[in-house]
């Protein structure tokens, strides 16, 4: 036999174990790669149930509150019915609540701060993203943002110490003697000038929350196309008309949303707010004078509370809060579904 034969026939002989030996490296392959499939099954399984655990946690705290909200407040919308909205009357000796100052003091207060704090917060925006040199453009930024860091107990004992005295002493008077004398508008800024009052509380919000409107309308007027904005330039805009025809209706969606944001936040603050309000649970139509919100009302009666009558009261003006609030922040939604739904139809 030659040895081309011999050769042959051991590589027959070789073939069957070969194959045999491919086939078991495929089957173990296969078991390995059906291994690793089960095992990120069971991961994204196990993902999927934690993620919506969490979420499932936020909605379910949400509900705790309110319904612990709602049992605690039954007493008192029981005993006055749906006049504990519309009563004036706030006595804790007799046992007699209203929420109307309250809650007259909360809108203003957080309407005044919203209309101080749009202008100025679109003008920040505004300057950092088409004016501000490159070189301060970062350190402002930064400023305006850690703003929004100083807790409100500084920003309150600032508004009361410094703030308060200077206002009484040179803006209520100037606005006393000019815009007092005018028929109409005249009663919101008649009576002592003592510095604190609705005013002086709303101007403090105001400041508050200009960082928080600030730093969201300068991120959205940041995602605008450099195209849209180059090419308005190339065809001799101002700055200013770039913003409004161009950077404006591009971002309307992202400015209201800021603006949103804001006003809860301005909603629901109390530390500033209990600090230069007055804490007077009296209503008038001066700016000037002292009056009460519903965040100050709670800080300052619930430690002393004692019937249960006044702490289901207490209550009944946190879940009215908590209304105001979500109908704030549910009216913006809308509004910004309608404009989203618009924008589509164009």
């Amino acid at each position: 036999m030659s040895a081309h034969t011999t050769m042959t026939l051991n590589t027959m002989r070789e073939l069957p174990d070969t194959e045999q030996a491919r086939t078991e490296q495929a089957r173990t392959e296969t078991a390995k790669l059906q291994s690793t499939m089960r095992r990120q099954r069971w991961q994204d399984f196990i993902f999927h149930k934690v993620t919506m655990l969490f979420a499932a946690s936020v909605l379910l705290v949400l509900l705790g509150i309110i319904a612990s909200l709602v049992v605690r407040a039954a007493p008192a919308f029981s005993e006055f019915g749906p006049g504990f909205i519309t009563t004036i009357e706030w006595d804790p000796v007799n046992d007699k609540y209203g929420a109307l100052i309250a809650i007259f003091g909360t809108v203003v207060t957080s309407f005044i701060a919203l209309l101080v704090a749009f202008p100025i917060s679109f003008g920040i925006a505004l300057f950092l993203t088409e004016i501000c040199p490159v070189w301060l453009r970062r350190p402002m930024g930064t400023a305006v943002e850690l703003l929004a860091g100083v807790p409100s107990i500084i920003y309150g004992m600032w508004g009361l110490f410094v703030f308060a005295p200077l206002f009484a002493d040179h803006v209520q008077p100037l606005l006393k003697s000019t815009l007092g004398e005018l028929p109409f508008i005249g009663v919101l800024f008649s009576g002592p000038t003592m510095g604190i009052g609705m005013l002086t509380a709303g101007l403090i919000l105001a400041i508050m929350i200009i960082p928080f409107i600030a730093s969201v309308m300068r991120d959205v007027f940041e995602t605008v196309p450099a195209v849209l904005k180059e090419s308005a330039y190339g065809l001799g805009c101002t700055k200013w008309e770039v913003m409004r025809k161009i950077v404006l209706p591009y971002t309307k969606i992202g400015v209201v949303g800021g603006v949103m944001l804001g006003l809860g936040r301005a909603l629901g603050e109390t530390m500033a707010v209990t600090f230069v309000i007055g804490n007077a649970n009296k209503l008038s139509w001066s700016l000037f004078a002292a009056g009460n919100s519903i965040s100050s009302t709670l800080a300052n009666e619930f430690g002393e509370a004692e019937s249960a009558l006044h702490v289901s009261s207490l209550f009944a003006l946190a879940l009215i809060l908590f209304a105001i609030t979500f109908v704030v922040l549910s009216a913006a939604k809308i509004m910004l579904a309608g404009m989203s739904r618009k924008e589509g139809v164009k």
